[in-house]
């Protein structure tokens, strides 16, 4: 296993087999203590803080995993102001955060020009700050008015590059094509791109896996999201079994020796589902954490999944305590925007 380790390390891909003998590598220390010694030779020890704002729970889409899916009657639903949103965006800046992710189900409350006024609202307020929108499959003009707005980034996971996987995972209504065309589009208009996957979903394989890796490599995105598969109560999934911590953390070291560059969340679903979550995906080679900036009276509604962590380390107000947790680990919390080092450092 060192050989197929090293040979990642050295040339950023494996063979196919190699990679599904790596998916499950028991060999960690090896596999991670390499994916930390590539993430050191670009960002150093360095933890990038995103401030999440979830901004509705709101979703036009049926997809079967989901927690705010439109047939979800059980959840109560709500949505940000305008309003609400900046004020969100004032505080975290109060709190040293210099990049904001707008977060929501595809929501067709909000038009483009709401979205745009939003974006725009931030950077005036803002400059020196970056913002990223996690909003869902929108047009090639749609994406385009947001980044004429002042939007930065833009967070798309494909969720499963198999296309006969992803028909198992959402409604007839969405296709992964569609979805690609989304993320090519995106590229095409200079945002900085984030895509990813989930980890353990049903009927997901090593096989289906490794499709994800190939097509991350197409893509080349400058972030990636990956967490483990959590079911939600009131989902057609209720009843299949959590995603592996132990496969995500491994796929995250593998993520880290393919893309060195690229930013890395360590998720909120890996800090649900182990109390050391967070902390082993820093130690996997993750660079990223997003504590939740949204209003305390709706943290709870925006539910992708049972036992979503929404207070405590995940709140937007222990900051510090984050900031001593990566201490503890060796790591260090900044406040920059921390844009993707193509290059060494």
């Amino acid at each position: 296993m060192k050989n197929i380790i090293d040979k990642l390390y050295n040339t950023k891909t494996l063979d196919d087999s190699e990679f599904v003998e790596l998916i499950d590598c028991t060999d960690t220390d090896y596999l991670f203590s390499q994916a930390v010694k590539q993430r050191k030779k670009y960002y150093g020890t360095d933890v990038y803080i995103r401030g999440l704002i979830e901004i509705s729970n709101y979703c036009k889409n049926n997809c079967l995993y989901c927690g705010i899916r439109r047939d979800n009657i059980s959840l109560t639903r709500y949505r940000l102001s305008k309003d609400d949103i900046l004020s969100c965006a004032d505080e975290g800046y109060e709190l040293g955060f210099r990049t904001f992710v707008l977060q929501g189900g595809e929501d067709l409350h909000y038009s483009d020009d709401e979205i745009c006024s939003i974006v725009y609202g931030i950077k005036n307020s803002h400059p020196d700050c970056a913002v990223t929108l996690s909003i869902g499959e929108k047009s090639k003009d749609s994406y385009r008015a947001y980044k004429n707005a002042g939007a930065d980034r833009y967070l798309l996971r494909h969720e499963t590059a198999d296309s006969e996987h992803y028909k198992k995972l959402h409604p007839k209504s969405m296709s992964l094509e569609v979805r690609k065309e989304c993320l090519w589009d995106l590229k095409e208009l200079g945002y900085q791109v984030g895509s990813g996957f989930m980890v353990g979903s049903p009927y997901q394989t090593k096989e289906t896996l490794v499709k994800d890796l190939r097509f991350l490599e197409e893509l080349q995105p400058d972030m990636i999201g990956i967490g483990p598969f959590l079911p939600h109560c009131d989902t057609p999934f209720a009843n299949e079994s959590k995603g592996s911590i132990e496969r995500c953390l491994n796929l995250i070291a593998i993520l880290r020796l393919m893309f060195p560059y690229s930013l890395i969340p360590s998720t909120t679903a890996l800090a649900s589902i182990s109390p050391t979550g967070r902390e082993r995906g820093i130690l996997a080679g993750a660079n990223v954490v997003m504590p939740n900036l949204s209003p305390n009276s709706v943290r709870s509604l925006y539910s992708l999944y049972n036992g979503k962590l929404s207070t405590g380390s995940e709140a937007a107000e222990a900051k510090n305590e984050l900031s001593k947790l990566m201490q503890s680990i060796g790591y260090k919390i900044v406040t920059d925007i921390g844009n993707v080092k193509r290059n060494e450092a």
